[in-house]
């Protein structure tokens, strides 16, 4: 009978919730531990201890080829690899070379983008299903830098080789500092800083980033020569270039830029009606540029329609070259918007499939990655990179089992380069202009985004129509840092503007909720309970303690102890003891929200506490974090002027100490009381 107490009931229908359990004892009931604290020598002992297991699981995890391809079944993932990595192939090739029209250099290095940092994500990278290579909106931030040297060459006659080399050596630089920029944050673990780019932030800047690509792209759609520019309002300037000289369109180009759209928009809704039916989508991308090729070399549209063309596509690959970075300071912080945004994409991407197909992805190992990507795919003259959501999807259609994929689409690339290559060099660059504009169509619908926020939450809403803005009005690297500040001043704005909340409890339970909400949440006489729904810091210490003050100041008006007349001996003397003491209401806290207060709230805290204890309020604590508890244990705040003592473990064990505290009778408490 071990599990009967003296009430007769088992210990699990005790009456607990009647007792006015503090921290303190809760400590001895659950033998809490204190946990060590390391010295920075232990600390970089335990990092650098080394043994046979933990060699193998760094190598395993430093290389992830080593833990995947030992175990490669061809008999079951070959298929699905092949398949997926030739079709993926197929789509980085007029991808790459439009991708690479954006960022102001020759479709080739958009070809040898799609290929080394496909190898060499297949040897680190930990994502079955994302698709590595060349990015719009990185091409569009990194095209927004080499146009500069465009407009400085306006005033010293270069030729236009020495125009493309100087954007070539622009578009390295950045590639390779962004590199660095993602490996040291590898180094000092921080792959969780691009969770400073909100979702709202990030899709009204690739939003903007849309429409600039789009104004950008109307020039080689109509043949109008229009004028890069940069700075202020650069996509309102371009767009009234294009308006004002819509006269001097050339008729071979819109010509073929109609026909390209037509063909492209026909074969997307084709696989959209058919998706379900068709074994693999079809590549109208591929089928555009093939037909596009053979109509100009055989109309020569080049020269007798005056059409742009790719040009010369040299075959063969490019020689590694370390990069001089001798414009490193200039170049700085478009590489870290490139190296921020680039990440978040893949990331955030990664994470979608993982999840979805039941594995782990590493987001400090997928940092690692992707910095070797643009490091050494800078060395070969690449771009930066990072995952496609379109060709990502493609393997998922198909079924893809494994990063073999990657190298396969690597090989259709190295194929292109060194044997078929020079057959694209009479490719309209108008096909290539449809082929980004039609693609866009997913982030132009980001537009549907205002009537979603403007339902769930307004203040969203004004960070994606500040990022959209700024984005429009700023270059797009400034823009985004607009964004991201305006951004967290709305984080800054949501917890300064943080109140709190009167509670009550529910009769029959332990649960306490906002007296303004629950008409049958009543609080006890004598007390007042108020919980804190936010960080505690300098922006919003002092209204927080007002409203508390002013809350306090009114609970002792509307909601005083009533003192009591002793029908027992016991209560009697119980009745005087009450009545001797000075402290005639209590204030409990409810700090199970706050995850930190900074030193001016703990000094505003303290002086709140003396200034209570001095009008007779005694003050409790209930459902503090450790954190804050360590705090003000630091600050004093618990030794100097708060017992610990008044420590409790929940808003309902403060209840029972503030009844058995005030001069009144103690309150029946069902024993049967459920927990919330």
């Amino acid at each position: 009978m071990d599990s009967v107490e003296r009430s007769g009931l088992p210990h699990y229908r005790q009456p607990y919730l009647a007792v006015a359990l503090d921290k303190a004892q809760l400590d001895v009931l659950g033998n809490r531990v204190e946990k060590k604290s390391l010295s920075f020598l232990e600390r970089v002992k335990a990092k650098c201890w080394c043994s046979g297991p933990r060699l193998k699981s760094f190598l395993l995890g430093f290389f992830p080829v080593l833990a995947w391809l030992p175990h490669y079944s061809i008999r079951e993932n070959a298929f699905r690899d092949l398949l997926s990595g030739v079709s993926v192939g197929i789509i980085q090739l007029p991808q790459g070379m439009a991708n690479a029209m954006l960022v102001g250099i020759p479709p080739v290095f958009g070809l040898y983008t799609s290929f080394y940092p496909l190898i060499i994500y297949s040897i680190f990278g930990t994502s079955r299903h994302l698709s590595i290579g060349t990015f719009a909106f990185l091409a569009i931030l990194i095209g927004s830098v080499t146009a500069n040297v465009e407009l400085l060459s306006n005033d010293v006659e270069g030729s236009l080789i020495d125009v493309e080399a100087a954007k070539v050596n622009v578009a390295v630089q950045i590639t390779v500092l962004s590199g660095l920029i993602q490996l040291l944050l590898y180094l000092l673990c921080g792959d969780s800083v691009c969770r400073w780019l909100s979702d709202p932030v990030i899709r009204g800047y690739t939003t903007a980033a849309g429409l600039h690509v789009g104004i950008l792209q109307l020039s080689l759609m109509t043949g109008i020569p229009v004028q890069r520019h940069t700075g202020l309002l650069a996509p309102a300037w371009a767009l009234k270039d294009v308006l004002h000289g819509v006269t001097g369109a050339v008729p071979g180009t819109l010509s073929v830029s109609v026909v390209s759209m037509v063909i492209l928009i026909g074969g997307k809704m084709l696989n959209e009606r058919f998706k379900n039916k068709l074994p693999v989508a079809i590549p109208s991308e591929l089928i555009l540029i093939v037909l596009g090729t053979i109509l100009s070399v055989q109309m020569d549209l080049a020269g007798q329609h005056r059409v742009q063309v790719v040009g010369h596509i040299p075959s063969g690959l490019s020689s590694p070259v370390l990069p001089s970075l001798s414009q490193a300071r200039e170049l700085f912080i478009p590489a870290l918007s490139v190296a921020l945004v680039g990440f978040s994409f893949h990331s955030a991407l990664g994470l979608v499939f993982a999840r979805k197909h039941g594995y782990r992805l590493f987001p400090s190992q997928e940092l690692l990655a992707l910095g070797l990507c643009n490091t050494i795919g800078g060395i070969f003259q690449c771009f930066a990179v990072s995952s496609s959501f379109s060709r990502s999807m493609v393997q998922d259609s198909i079924g893809v089992k494994s990063q073999m994929a990657g190298v396969v689409s690597a090989l259709v690339i190295l194929t292109i380069l060194l044997k078929i290559g020079h057959l694209f060099e009479q490719l309209p660059k108008a096909v290539l202009a449809v082929i980004i504009v039609v693609n866009l169509q997913g982030i132009l619908a980001q537009f549907k985004d205002v009537c979603v926020l403007w339902k769930s939450d307004r203040l969203d809403l004004l960070v994606w129509v500040a990022s959209l803005i700024s984005t429009l009005i700023f270059n797009l690297d400034l823009g985004l840092a607009v964004a991201v500040v305006f951004s967290l001043l709305t984080l800054i704005y949501r917890t300064q503007h943080s109140s709190t909340v009167v509670l009550g409890r529910i009769p029959g339970t332990d649960c306490y909720r906002d007296v303004g909400l629950y008409t049958e949440a009543k609080q006890g006489p004598g007390m007042t309970i108020v919980s804190c729904s936010s960080p505690i810091y300098f922006a919003n210490s002092e209204l927080v303690f007002t409203e508390i003050r002013q809350t306090v100041s009114r609970g002792q008006k509307e909601n005083p102890a009533t003192v009591h007349t002793a029908t027992s001996s016991s209560s009697s003397s119980s009745s005087s003891s009450a009545q001797k003491s000075t402290h005639t209401h209590c204030l409990v806290l409810d700090l199970s929200s706050v995850n930190f207060m900074d030193t001016v709230a703990m000094t505003a805290f303290c002086k709140v506490v003396e200034d209570l204890d001095v009008q007779g309020v005694s003050v409790f604590l209930a459902a503090c974090p450790e954190r804050v508890l360590s705090q003000f244990q630091t600050h004093g705040c618990i030794a100097d002027i708060l017992p610990s003592s008044c420590l409790f473990p929940s808003v309902h064990h403060a209840v029972q100490r503030c009844l058995r505290t005030l001069p009144r009778p103690l309150e029946e408490i069902n024993p049967d009381a459920s927990e919330c």
